[in-house]
This record gives structure tokens, C-alpha cells and sequence, in this order.
């Protein structure tokens, strides 16, 4: 009987134990069945059914219990590519935790995740995930943790999916594209500890079940589309710490019962419709350390805030606040920023605040204080915006401020500010941008502003300054902006006014200014010009007319003649803007036309500017080149340059030549190339391959072929490629790859630039050496570099020196519209904006979207998909942290300035890929906004 039970036993563990094998054999085919269709395996290397890696117990990212079975599978940020499709999710019947987090998976969800019924941890953020959420999700009812942010998954959110997951904890549905109403079964989620849902398209009221949630910890609701009010019911929300609902619609007032939360540290609320007053009780948070009310409907007192708090962070610009300023701020000593700019609060600056040793922001715009600039600011060493304008301040610009030897913006404007401007001012050495306008300030421009290297704005507009414009001014060499408008100035304008890198405003109107304007303003690539009511004499440079980035311009008031300078823009302007002068002619209407001896064409054709001359040759068609030639040679040619002549554009040969024999060139060309032989070519876009061309003189040269369609005809085309060879010549933007010409003879076609050593930014970021060399200093100056631009950023080059260069503008726009290869225009995948997959419409916040994406390429090392990251999560200003951003082949930017220049730059970048094409800035506002940086 004894060995009848022991063979029982026997057989039964025998049995146990062909189970167990049978079902870790099934989960290992099943693992590499699925590793099968990733793209990349680089991560599951380990993943073999060979040698002493066949235990899949033993394979990377998996674990098991002790009978064998997979409980987990972790392999978070493997970038594996692919999608979940292929995942035999009811092979894992033991499995408890699955972490594929920042895989690079796409698709959809599939149902069959339903099976893994004794899961508890699911964390598939960061990927590009779509489709809706599978309703069998529901079944998974053991989940404490949901992990689903950064993808891109639609629809609307399942009841069901909080009425049966009663378990869980944290729930994170961020940065998707889900819509609809939140569910008020959410309040059956009484074990919730963390909530996050922000940065979707939710709509509707928060509901007010929500407030069952009284283990909530964190909840994040912002950046939808939420209306209605803040729910009473947030007061039972007792062991809340943070409190996410920023960039909705809500409206009504910020409920009394919110101060039951007596543990809240951080407080988001800006960007809604909010009103009322704020509650007083908030005074009493003892752990509150960020306040953030701005951009609301909000009156009232601001609250006693940092009464009983550590608060660090302080915001309630743009609402209709009054009163005083709350007296708790004056020895809030831990305060670090402070923005409560556009409201109405009245007192004394210089007794309402006191001494910030960790103050490094404060804007106080455009409000009712009164008193003046204590010199007890110049103690907030750490300082690096100080903003007063549009107050009701007096006395003098304390000599104090020079202390601040770390501050980059002042703005004391539209004041009662008197006296000297302080020369000790020159010694804000990371001074960029500073504004005194609108103030009572008297005496000269001191000289010492001229040590400010860094500056880029300056505004000393609307005082009573009086004097000669200071030569040390024109040593500010990255001046963006210079407004010295409505004063007292006299003297004339240096001709050193040409060493700046004025691209924004040059306003020197409403003084005294005398004497002939200096031909070197033509060298700035200005937008608005405006030198009215002076005393200026004698003709506007004819230079000007090759200014190809101004946009607004006024002469009127002074005593020019001669003629208007000849181009479109100066001719189409308002006659007002040369009005009330001497003698000033031209083709503008209410002005004589000028002698033909001093026609604006006849002035134009004795500059020395290189243009481009167009023949006809019944054999080759050549393009090509200036700068080819050595300094003598070319000092030479200079001389005997004629104007544009734009001939032949009905032939079928055409070439540009610059005083060279074209068709030599043309031949040196196909020479250097061995007839455009392939192991020349250095890269290839949508409308053909660049060739690297050495000249028999040692010149360098890209040559790009353009790729041309069966059945094309020259006559067909010719048009939209003079069109852009126009566009070409007419670039003058210091970031622009040099355009020397081009060549087309029949079918072929050739644009010539200079080339750019170092090659593309994509070929450098991917190369580890060399993208160690590119600093965060190098990459930020790319970034602004290429935002200068305002073009298309397909092809960006370096140069040696790691500036960018950008080339291509839309060439591939000669195809023809009713062309099969018309979509070419759409531009490079992976940058083109996603409204152009249903519209084919290009507009600039197309090229807008592709800047952001190039932005964020520069600053992470990769395309963000490369690496798993989502577009889509990257538009939310917190979804991810910056740190998670950074390349890591770079050290961490240490000092500050640095660190400012790329939080800066991932800002705009997300604003520019904005999926809402109307929400994205103008490439404008994205390029002045990193020169503030």
C-alpha cells in the first residue's frame, strides 16, 4: 500500500513537472516569437533558445517565480521598435508586471491584454501607441498601477475602466489624444494615490465624485479643454500635495473648501477663467511653496502668502487683483520668483519689499506702485530679470543695481524716473536686454553702455537725453533692437551703425540727428527703420534697396532729397514715409519723377552688389560663380559687375555667369564630378543629390542636381525655376548657404552654393565624436542660428566653425502641381507638420512645426522617436522632464546661463509642434524669444 502512494506521488510531481516545462517552453516561444518582429533587438541580444541563455528565466528584463514561470517583463527605454500586435499575451497566465515603457512601440493595444488576469503593474507610456483603449482592459481588475502617458491613443475614456479597476493607485493617461467627458465612476477609485489625465482633449465639467478620492496624493488635470467650476468637493481631498489644473476653461471661483487642504505644496490654477477672490485661508498653508493664479478673472487682495510657508514660487500676473501688496512678502526671504505683472495693486516699492537672497525673477508691470528703486535691490545678487515698467516709481536708478552682476533684463520703463542714466550700469556684464523709456532721464547716453557685449535690446526712448550718440555704443555687437526714439539727440549717425547685428527695430526718430545717413545701415538685416523727424540731408543710400528683410520704413520729416531708393518694397510703401522732405523723387504717387540721370535704375547699375547675368548658349547652360575667384581677382571683377538681367526664359538653354566663362565651369563641374559619379554625391533630398565639386583653382562647391520627371519640358518649368532662382539671389541672411548659380540645359538642371565643410547637423548628431564637440553652448547658438533664418530647415549645414547654414528653399516647389511627385513638397518624414496630411497646404507654421521637431533633435541627440519619445507628449510643458531630454553624451549643462539658453530652447520647440497650427508662434516670436535667452 506504502508503494502504491509513493509511485502515486511520484507520478503526480512528474506530472507537475512536465506541466511547468511545458508552460515555460510556451512563454520562450512565445517571447521570441515576438522579438521576431521588433525592429530592434539590440536589447533582447539574450533572447535565445540556445545554450545556457534557453531559460527565458535568464533572459534580459525577465523574471520568474520558482516553478519557472515569467512574472515579469521589464525593459523600459530598449527602443525596440514595432508594435504589440504580435505579443501572445495569454501565454503569460503567471505574469504580474509588464514595464515596456519607451519602446518605440506604435499601433494599437490589442485586446487580448485583457488575459493577463493576474497583472498589477502595466506601464506602457512613451511610445507612439494609437487606437482607442481596448474595453478588456477592464478585466485586468488586480491593476495598482496603469502607466499609459505619451502616447498617442484616442477616443473616449470607458466607464468601465474605472468601475472595475478598483485597485488601483496610479493612473497616468497624460499626453494622448483622448476626448469626451471624465467619467464620474472615476470617484469609484477610492485607492487612488496619483492621478494624472492632463494634456488631452477632455472636455466637460470636473466631476464631483472626484472628491472620493481622499488617498489622492497628486492630480493632474490640466491642459484639456475642462469648463465649469472647481467642485466643492476638492476639500475632502485631505492629503493632497499637488494640484494640476492649469490651461482649461474652468470658471467660477476657487472654492473656500480647497483650504481643508492643508497639505498642498504646489498649486497650479493659471490660464482659466477663474473669479472672485482668492480665500484667505490659503495664508495658513504651512507646506505651500508654489502659487500659480496668473492669466485669470481673479479681484480682490492677493492673500497673505509665506505667513507660514517656505513659498518659493509666487505668480498671479493678469488678473484684477487690488489693494496693497500683502505685507507677508516683505521678509518672505525664501522667495525665488515672483511674476504679478498686469494688475491693479498699489503701495511702495521700496517699503513693501525687502532684501530676496534667492530672488531671481521679479515682475512687477504695469500695476499702481508708487515710491522709488531701493538700493537695498542691489543685495538680490542673484537677480536675473527685474521688471518695474508701467508704475507710478520716481527718484533716480540707484548705482546699487550694478551689483547684479548675473542680471539679464531690466526694464524700469513708463515712469517718473529722473535724472542720469548711471554709468555703473556697464558693468551688468550679462546684461542683454534694458529698457529705460518712457522715464524723465536727462544728461547723455553714457559711454559705459558700450561694455554691455551681451546686450541685445536696448530702449532709452521718450526721455530727455540730449548729445551725440556715444561711439562706444556701436561696440554692443549682438544689438537686436535699438530704440533711442523721442529725445533730445543731435549729432550725426556713425557710420559704425554697420557693425551691429541689428535684425529687429532701428528707431532714431523724433531727435536732432544731422548730417547724410550712413550707407553701412543697407549691411543690417533690419525689419523696422524709422529716422523721421530729423534733421538728415542729403539721398537715401541706394543701397537700401537691396534691404530684403525690412517690412516697415519712415524717412518723413528731415531734409533728404534725391531719389527713392529703386525695389519693390521702398516703392509700394506709404508716400508718408518719405513726406515732408526736400526734395525727394520717384515713382511713388504724390512725388516728381527723378531725372533720368538719377534714376534709381541708373544708380543701381554703378553698385558694386554681385548679381547674376543671364545669357543664352545654343549648347550648355551654365551657372555659376562669384566668389570662386582669388581677392585680387575678385577685388577686380567687383568693378565691371553689372545689375540682373533675366534673359531667356522662354530657351531651352540658360546659364547665370558673373563675368566668367560659364560654359568653362560648367565643364570644370562635370569634370570634378567624373560625370556626377556617385561616390562624389554627399546627399540626396526629395528634388535631387548634392555633388562636392573641386575646381581646378582649389574652390569648393556643392552642386545640386535637380531631379527631373519624365516628359518635363524646359518652357514648363522654366518659370517656377527662375522664380527660384530669384528667391535664391535675393537671400541675404548671414545663416543662408551662399547661392553662386545655376545651369539648365534642357533637362538638367544645377543649383551651385558654397560648400559647407563640416556637412549635414543629422550626420554630425549622429556621429559620437563629433557630437561631442557640439557643446550646449555650440547646439543653442545652432538652434538661434537656424530660428534666424525664418526658412525652411530641411538641409542645415555646419560649417567648421559649428555655425548653422540652411538651404533648399522649397525647390522641390518646381515640380508640377498635377505631378504624381507633388508631395515631395511636403517635406522630410518625420518633420512635416500633421495638418499636411489632409490639407497639402503649406503655410509658415508648417515650416514652424519642422523647426520645433529639428530644435528638439539638437537638444536630445536623436529625432525624439528614435528614442521612443511621442511628438505628441513632447507639446505638454511638463509631460517630460528636461533632464529626460538632454543628450546623454553630454555632460548636464552646469552654469546657469546655459541651462537657461536650453530650457529655452525646449520650450519653443514644444510651442512649435503644437498639433493646432494656430497656437504655434511665428518663427518671429520663436527667434526673438531664444535671443532673450
Amino acid at each position: 500500500m506504502v508503494g502504491l502512494r509513493s509511485h502515486l506521488l511520484l507520478s503526480f510531481l512528474l506530472l507537475l513537472s512536465c506541466s511547468a516545462e511545458a508552460r515555460v517552453s510556451s512563454e520562450a516561444e512565445a517571447l521570441l516569437a515576438w522579438k521576431s518582429t521588433v525592429e530592434n533587438q539590440t536589447a533582447l541580444q539574450s533572447w535565445t533558445a540556445n545554450g545556457m541563455m534557453g531559460s527565458p528565466c535568464r533572459w534580459f528584463g525577465v523574471s520568474c517565480d520558482a516553478e519557472g514561470g515569467i512574472t515579469k517583463i521589464h525593459l523600459p527605454r530598449a527602443s525596440l521598435g514595432g508594435n504589440l500586435t504580435g505579443f501572445e499575451f495569454s501565454a503569460f497566465d503567471s505574469l504580474v508586471s509588464l514595464n515596456l515603457s519607451q519602446c518605440n512601440l506604435s499601433g494599437p493595444i490589442p485586446p487580448q491584454i485583457g488575459s493577463l488576469s493576474k497583472l498589477t503593474h502595466l506601464n506602457l507610456s512613451r511610445n507612439i501607441l494609437s487606437g482607442r483603449l481596448p474595453p478588456t482592459l477592464s478585466n485586468l481588475t488586480r491593476l495598482s498601477l496603469l502607466y499609459l502617458g505619451n502616447n498617442m491613443i484616442s477616443g473616449e475614456l470607458d466607464p468601465r475602466l474605472f468601475s472595475n479597476l478598483t485597485e488601483l493607485q496610479f493612473l497616468e493617461l497624460q499626453n494622448n489624444n483622448f476626448t469626451g467627458k471624465i467619467p464620474s465612476e472615476i470617484g469609484l477609485l477610492t485607492n487612488l494615490v496619483e492621478l494624472a489625465i492632463n494634456n488631452n482633449r477632455l472636455n466637460g465639467s470636473i466631476p464631483y465624485e472626484i472628491g472620493n478620492l481622499k488617498h489622492l496624493d497628486a492630480i493632474s488635470l490640466y491642459g484639456n479643454h475642462l469648463t465649469g467650476p472647481i467642485p466643492a468637493s476638492i476639500g475632502n481631498l485631505t492629503h493632497l500635495t499637488m494640484f494640476y489644473l492649469h490651461q482649461n476653461h474652468l470658471s467660477g471661483p476657487i472654492p473656500h473648501d480647497i483650504v481643508k487642504c492643508t497639505k498642498l505644496v504646489k498649486i497650479f490654477l493659471y490660464d482659466n477663467d477663474l473669479s472672485g477672490s482668492v480665500p484667505p485661508g490659503l495664508a495658513n498653508f504651512s507646506f505651500l511653496e508654489t502659487l500659480h493664479l496668473s492669466e485669470n478673472n481673479l479681484s480682490g487682495p492677493l492673500p497673505q502668502v509665506c505667513r507660514e510657508s517656505p513659498l518659493v514660487v509666487f505668480t498671479a500676473a493678469f488678473n484684477s487683483f487690488t489693494c496693497t501688496m500683502p505685507g507677508s512678502l516683505r521678509n518672505c526671504t525664501t522667495l525665488v520668483r515672483v511674476r504679478l505683472e498686469s494688475n491693479f495693486l498699489s503701495g511702495y516699492l521700496d517699503r513693501d519689499f525687502g532684501v530676496y537672497p534667492k530672488l531671481n525673477y521679479l515682475d512687477l508691470s504695469n500695476n499702481k506702485l508708487k515710491g522709488v528703486l531701493s538700493p537695498y535691490w542691489g543685495s538680490c545678487l542673484k537677480l536675473t530679470l527685474l521688471k518695474v515698467a508701467g508704475n507710478e516709481i520716481g527718484g533716480t536708478i540707484p548705482n546699487e543695481l550694478s551689483k547684479l552682476s548675473v542680471l539679464e533684463v531690466l526694464d524700469l520703463s513708463s515712469n517718473h524716473i529722473t535724472e542720469l542714466i548711471p554709468g555703473h550700469l556697464g558693468n551688468l556684464s550679462s546684461l542683454y536686454q534694458l529698457n529705460l523709456g518712457e522715464n524723465r532721464l536727462s544728461g547723455s547716453i553714457p559711454s559705459q553702455l558700450g561694455h554691455l557685449s551681451r546686450l541685445k535690446d536696448l530702449d532709452l526712448s521718450s526721455n530727455e537725453l540730449g548729445g551725440p550718440m556715444p561711439e562706444q555704443l556701436w561696440k554692443c555687437s549682438k544689438l537686436w533692437n535699438l530704440v533711442l526714439a523721442m529725445n533730445n539727440l543731435n549729432g550725426s549717425i556713425s557710420p559704425q551703425v554697420g557693425n551691429l547685428a541689428l535684425q529687429g527695430t532701428l528707431n532714431l526718430s523724433h531727435n536732432r540727428l544731422a548730417g547724410n545717413i550712413p550707407p553701412q545701415i543697407a549691411k543690417l538685416a533690419v525689419e523696422y527703420l524709422d529716422l523721421s523727424h530729423n534733421v538728415l540731408s542729403g539721398k537715401v543710400p541706394p543701397s537700401f534697396a537691396l534691404m530684403t528683410s525690412l517690412t516697415s520704413v519712415d524717412f518723413s520729416y528731415n531734409e533728404l532729397e534725391g531719389p527713392i531708393p529703386d525695389s519693390k518694397f521702398f516703392l509700394l510703401s506709404a508716400p508718408t514715409a518719405f513726406s515732408n522732405n526736400k526734395n525727394m523723387c520717384g515713382p511713388v504717387q504724390g512725388f516728381q519723377p527723378c531725372n533720368a540721370k538719377l534714376s534709381g535704375s541708373a544708380v543701381r547699375k554703378k553698385s558694386h552688389k554681385l548679381w547674376i547675368i543671364l545669357g543664352v548658349s545654343s549648347s550648355v547652360v551654365l551657372l555659376l560663380i562669384v566668389v570662386l575667384l582669388r581677392k585680387s581677382m575678385l577685388s577686380r571683377q567687383r568693378t565691371k559687375c553689372a545689375s540682373v538681367r533675366i534673359a531667356g526664359l522662354n530657351s531651352r538653354n540658360v546659364f547665370s555667369v558673373l563675368n566668367y566663362d560659364g560654359k568653362v565651369v560648367y565643364e570644370d563641374i562635370v569634370k570634378a564630378t567624373e560625370g556626377f559619379d556617385d561616390k562624389y554625391c554627399i546627399g540626396e533630398g526629395g528634388s535631387g543629390r548634392v555633388y562636392r565639386a573641386l575646381l581646378p583653382m582649389g574652390h569648393a562647391l556643392a552642386v545640386k542636381k535637380i531631379k527631373s520627371s519624365e516628359g518635363d519640358e524646359i518652357e514648363q518649368i522654366t518659370a517656377s525655376f527662375i522664380n527660384e532662382i530669384r528667391l535664391l539671389t535675393a537671400i541675404r541672411h548671414r545663416n543662408n548657404v551662399k547661392f553662386y548659380g545655376f545651369c539648365s540645359s534642357g533637362p538638367h538642371k544645377f543649383l551651385v552654393y558654397d560648400l559647407i565643410e563640416r556637412g549635414s547637423l543629422a550626420s554630425t548628431l549622429n556621429n559620437g565624436g563629433e557630437a561631442a564637440q557640439l557643446d550646449w553652448r555650440r547646439r543653442a547658438e545652432i538652434v538661434r542660428d537656424i530660428a534666424r533664418a525664418l526658412c525652411y530647415i530641411r538641409n542645415i549645414l555646419l560649417n567648421t566653425e559649428y555655425k548653422a547654414f540652411l538651404s533648399d528653399f522649397g525647390i522641390s516647389r518646381i515640380l508640377k502641381p498635377d505631378s504624381s511627385n507633388w508631395t515631395a513638397v511636403a517635406g522630410t518624414y518625420g518633420y512635416v507638420a500633421p495638418e499636411l496630411a489632409y490639407t497639402m497646404s503649406l503655410t509658415e507654421k508648417c515650416d514652424v512645426y519642422s523647426f520645433g521637431v529639428l530644435a528638439l533633435e539638437v537638444i536630445i541627440g536623436k529625432h525624439p522617436a528614435e528614442l521612443g519619445i511621442s511628438l505628441n507628449s513632447l507639446q505638454s510643458k511638463q509631460s517630460v522632464e528636461l533632464e529626460d531630454l538632454l543628450d546623454a553624451r553630454l555632460p548636464p549643462p552646469a552654469d546657469r546661463i546655459t541651462v537657461n539658453e536650453v530650457k529655452a530652447i525646449v520650450k519653443q520647440a514644444r510651442s512649435c509642434i503644437d498639433v493646432d497650427p494656430n497656437r504655434r508662434p511665428t518663427m518671429r516670436e520663436v527667434s526673438q524669444a531664444l535671443l532673450e535667452n
